[in-house]
């Protein structure tokens, strides 16, 4: 008898940040070790395709559109998620934005935008999805960081600052 050393049998997964780069590979990473896949993303035509290359290789996916500033939103949509699956084994979040310029030619508004999807998006996937575990008493939530939480380079400095306050 084979066993398996890591699976996902049985597991909801909702990847945030499906429809491309890191996040399309972890939920084809989940599916492929067997989970349920909820793809979310932004951009709800790029989730769509990262289910249906999942479906193609004969995962068992799912996608909606998710904006993570939007917090009413997040609940809504791991809410429905785990409502209609009965559990919510794991929620990771991927996405985050960069404006790669000296401090002092950032606006404020340049600021307002990364510290808006970096930090204020993963606290409210954080809550959304801590929620929901708490409830069910179990379940796993990452958030990414970057290398540039610990060392910045020029036109970094705001990036590495969000990057910092969510390994913190």
């Amino acid at each position: 008898m084979t066993r398996d050393l890591f699976s996902l049998k049985d597991r909801t997964v909702a990847v945030i940040g499906a429809g491309s780069g890191i996040g399309e590979a972890i939920a084809v990473g989940a599916a492929a070790h067997g989970a349920f896949v909820s793809c979310l993303d932004v951009d709800p035509a790029k989730a769509q395709a990262t289910a249906s290359m999942i479906g193609s290789e004969g995962g068992v996916p799912e996608s909606d559109g998710v904006d993570i500033v939007d917090g009413p939103g997040v609940v809504r949509t791991l809410g429905a998620l785990a409502e209609s699956r009965g559990r919510l084994d794991a929620v990771i979040c991927t996405p985050s934005i960069n404006v790669r310029k000296p401090i002092l030619a950032y606006t404020t508004e340049e600021f307002e935008r990364v510290a808006r999807v970096n930090l204020l998006g993963n606290f409210n996937v954080l809550q959304a999805a801590g929620r929901i575990m708490v409830e069910q008493k179990a379940g796993a939530i990452v958030l990414f960081s970057s290398i540039r939480s610990l060392v910045t380079e020029p036109g970094q400095s705001v990036y590495s600052m969000t990057k910092a306050g969510i390994l913190q």
